[in-house]
């Protein structure tokens, strides 16, 4: 490969950008003895996950436990009470130990405690103290409440914990609620009974969830990219694309697909790949603003993209109960329109900025990649094996970490010596935290709502008002051609999509989904949308939030990469994954594009496919405002209203959108060769 496309940042300079935009990753620096007893802890917490869910029998709450006392402890080890801007260590004081402070001690310690302090009673004397706990159960309970808010807000941000605070006063002061959301109201020994001592809390299905799947495949994710996996697929997305008309931009695309195969985390795979591809795109012509935002738009399809998906994915299976390879496969076709809407429109500014691809002496050589990286391949054709077989996705994940290992050894490439594993063990558990405190987080919101049944009653709202509304459009001529239910769940729609749109501005696309899924799928649910398009449909967008400014994480760290200013960069962004805004619109119309749905039929299902891939491209095109050469203003909007009619497609649709395309491709055609 050329050395003009050789990385223009170096490594900590990425690493900087990623811990300045992922607030997951911004570590406190610390003294030799105290990140040594971090990266033991790190250590024996892969070593236990591990050995807990391939070979142990662990009870359930225990495992729980176990997993929350690690994941609070190290976070007031690894979090400074403020977010940390440098990497020197701090002025040693009798108050800090080894760059860590005597109270963040006393509180990973008091976490531990109380996190273990439950599971550890024997299950007889658990079973008794379920709706009358003693004093002592009050105290940890409240102590664990409490941390764990403050860890998350450390690891995650504020909005999180603000919104759990929300969630715990509508607990206490429910009698004082407006309208439908009045309810009786709970008492602090209450509160404390339902969120600690059940399972319907902090130790609930998303803590679950979090120990017993996530966890693996992000270490799985971590193990795949160290022996060269990500490498390979950054090569081969070059093969594959780089010699094409705006060659860099595609790379990224394809890239960021391979990569979102291992990585369910926007930030790291924007930084990873666009690395490389950012540059490349500048090189050749793409403004710094659009390379990155090509970038942060490609990045973020990994948490959609089978078979890791993000953690939302898991937590989708215990919820609706079915296999992960049924999730899997309805993620499939959706995630390939969303690369398909960013393809489409990252080609046509090519085309209309006049760019080139990559020279054959900028390119790898396909022989030489797949010779030198191919045994890296091995572990993640072994997971999707497991999945795909049937077997549970934990199963699956253990298999694949232990390939990953033997393959390391063997592969005289990367190879994996002893100090690279313990490492990656430390780097895949530390990968983990963030995402563990918003789980437990979120388990105090799930648990107010089934202490309350404020998702039923939200979700009365949401519909009563889409069908108010409903009635108002449905009034008006010619838009009374859709009946009031239609309009109602077409409001609803929109109003589910700008709250998960807005949710996920701040935290994380796991809580997002697991929040507004207790409000949208009752209410989704009233207006006869399957669950599992439900679900899909508030992940979706969840996932859009990282590209949606004001707060686009991932096009923010593009834009660090770029030197691009980055609220242009996440405007950007946000229109060339506009295809993420329109497949879910296009599953909830048309449920056989997820094709694990009922009533499914393959017919309807390349009907749905090709009206979407007609939708998308048509919308990508007047949003890129070219086709076959510059588009005035008017055909832009005549391109972009006429996409809409393939949001429900159908044959009927499908017919009356090409027929108003025609005379506008007509007109491009005649004003290309007049030009």
């Amino acid at each position: 490969m050329s050395s003009d496309l050789k990385k223009e940042l170096t490594p900590e300079e990425l690493a900087a950008i990623e811990r300045k935009y992922d607030p997951e990753l911004a570590f406190r620096p610390t003294g030799k003895m105290m990140a040594a007893i971090i990266a033991t802890i790190l250590v024996a917490m892969s070593a236990y996950h591990f050995y807990a869910s391939g070979f142990g029998l662990v009870r359930e709450v225990l495992h729980r436990g176990i997993h929350i006392s690690f994941v609070l402890g190290l976070v007031f080890l690894l979090f400074s009470y403020k977010k940390a801007t440098s990497l020197d260590l701090p002025k040693a004081t009798w108050y800090r130990i080894s760059g860590v402070s005597i109270l963040d001690v006393v509180f990973s310690i008091s976490s531990v405690a109380a996190a273990l302090y439950l599971p550890l009673l024997p299950p007889e004397i658990l079973a008794d103290r379920v709706g009358n706990p003693s004093e002592i159960d009050i105290l940890m309970g409240t102590i664990l409440l409490v941390l764990t808010l403050e860890a998350t807000r450390r690891s995650v941000g504020p909005t999180l914990p603000i919104i759990g605070l929300i969630f715990i006063a509508f607990a206490l002061f429910g009698p004082y609620a407006p309208g439908a959301l009045k309810h009786g109201g709970t008492s602090w020994l209450g509160l404390i009974n339902h969120l600690y001592l059940t399972n319907q809390g902090i130790y609930g299905v998303a803590i679950g969830v979090m120990a017993q799947y996530v966890f693996l495949f992000i270490l799985f994710g971590v193990l795949a990219t160290r022996i060269g996996l990500g490498q390979l697929f950054i090569d081969l997305a070059m093969v594959i694309a780089g010699r094409y008309s705006g060659g860099p931009a595609k790379v990224a695309i394809f890239s960021s697909a391979f990569m979102g195969t291992i990585s369910g985390s926007s930030i790291a795979n924007t930084v990873t790949t666009g690395a490389l591809t950012i540059p490349a795109m500048k090189k050749v012509g793409y403004p710094p603003h659009f390379a990155g935002a090509v970038e942060a738009t490609s990045s973020t399809g990994g948490q959609i993209t089978p078979p890791i998906l993000g953690a939302a994915a898991f937590i989708m299976v215990e919820y609706l109960e079915i296999p992960l390879k049924d999730v899997l496969t309805a993620a499939l076709f959706p995630a390939l329109l969303h690369y398909f809407g960013i393809f489409i429109m990252v080609h046509l500014e090519a085309k209309k900025l006049g760019l080139r691809g990559l020279r054959a002496e900028e390119l790898p050589k396909a022989a030489l990649v797949i010779k030198q990286h191919w045994l890296s391949i091995i572990p993640l054709v072994i997971l999707v094996y497991f999945i795909l077989d049937g077997r549970t996705p934990d199963f699956a994940a253990v298999y694949g970490i232990i390939a990953c290992v033997v393959v390391g050894f063997l592969n005289p490439v990367n190879r994996l010596s002893i100090k690279d594993l313990w490492d990656s063990l430390a780097v895949g558990a530390k990968n983990t935290l963030a995402v563990g405190a918003a789980a437990a987080t979120v388990g105090i919101v799930v648990g107010v709502v089934t202490l309350t049944g404020v998702g039923f009653r939200l979700g009365y709202v949401v519909v009563q008002t889409a069908t108010d509304m409903g009635a108002v459009i449905g009034d008006i001529w010619p838009l009374n051609y859709f009946s009031v239910e239609q309009w109602a769940l077409f409001v609803s729609l929109i109003l589910i999509a700008l709250a998960c749109i807005i949710m996920g501005a701040g935290i994380p696309t796991t809580a997002t989904y697991i929040i507004l899924v207790a409000v949208a799928a009752p209410a989704l649910a009233q207006l006869n949308v399957q669950p599992l398009v439900s679900h899909f449909f508030v992940f979706y967008y969840g996932v859009l939030a990282d590209i949606t400014p004001p707060v686009a994480l991932a096009a923010y760290a593009a834009a660090g990469i770029a030197g691009a200013n980055p609220f242009k960069t996440g405007n950007t962004a946000f229109r060339l994954g506009i295809a993420k805004a329109l497949v879910p619109f296009v599953f909830v119309y048309s449920p056989a594009l997820l094709i694990v749905v009922d009533g499914f039929t393959w017919s309807s299902f390349f009907v749905t496919l090709i009206g979407a891939m007609l939708g998308i491209a048509t919308l990508g095109t007047a949003f890129a405002g070219y086709l076959f050469t510059h588009m005035s203003m008017a055909q832009r909007w005549w391109f972009a209203l006429v996409s809409f009619l393939f949001i429900a497609p159908g044959l009927v649709t499908m017919a009356i959108g090409l027929v108003l395309l025609a005379p506008m491709i007509f007109l491009q055609l005649r004003q290309r060769k007049l030009t």
